[in-house]
């Protein structure tokens, strides 16, 4: 028992810290990438003959969820995230999250869309997610890159589970490979 605490103290000793000068330079550079998971939507996976060009169909932000998504969005700016690529799954609680996000509007990514319905894509949607990556990071300039996706994509591509409006910075090779991350917690209004 005594090792198991000693590990796990060394680890959370070792991880690498994000403070707020250190994720904003990390984002300018072309190594970073910020996956963030939509803001609170009540439920898990869609209803029942969903469709993803009807909102109305799916689970969306709640009240709550629009609010986080605003909050993260000004921490980021406190942070010194000034500017961001923002790119959203075509699920309507992503775009939600990205748009509440204001960083000057979002583009629809097919790679960050969820297939939770359908879990045996979860290799071939992670290829996919990391060309996208790869392609993002050699053009995006000092800009960050802020992907907002679904907890099964950040599962499959940094292997952490993580709660609404959570978000993970990773660092990661040329071709979009995670070599390291780092969850951050939902902010909330005091930091």
């Amino acid at each position: 028992m005594r090792s198991v605490i000693f590990f796990g103290a060394l680890a959370l000793f070792l991880a690498p810290p994000v403070h707020a000068n250190d994720l904003a330079e990390n984002l300018r550079s072309s190594s970073y990438v910020l996956l963030m998971r939509h803001a609170s939507a009540p439920g898990v996976g869609d209803p029942p003959n969903y469709t993803l060009d009807d909102c109305k169909t799916q689970r969306n932000l709640d009240t709550e969820g629009r609010r986080q998504a605003v909050i993260v969005g000004d921490w980021l700016r406190k942070q010194g995230v000034l500017s961001a690529n923002v790119f959203s799954s075509i699920w309507c609680r992503c775009k939600e999250t990205a748009a509440l996000l204001n960083f000057n509007g979002y583009r629809i990514e097919s790679s960050l869309g969820s297939f939770f319905d359908e879990m045996a894509k979860a290799p071939e949607s992670n290829r996919a997610l990391q060309r996208f990556v790869a392609e993002n990071l050699k053009t995006k300039g000092d800009r960050a890159l802020i992907l907002v996706t679904h907890h099964v994509n950040i599962l499959e591509f940094s292997g952490e589970n993580v709660a609404s409006g959570d978000l993970v910075l990773v660092k990661v090779d040329a071709r979009g490979n995670r070599l390291s991350h780092v969850v951050i917690p939902r902010p909330n209004e005091r930091g």
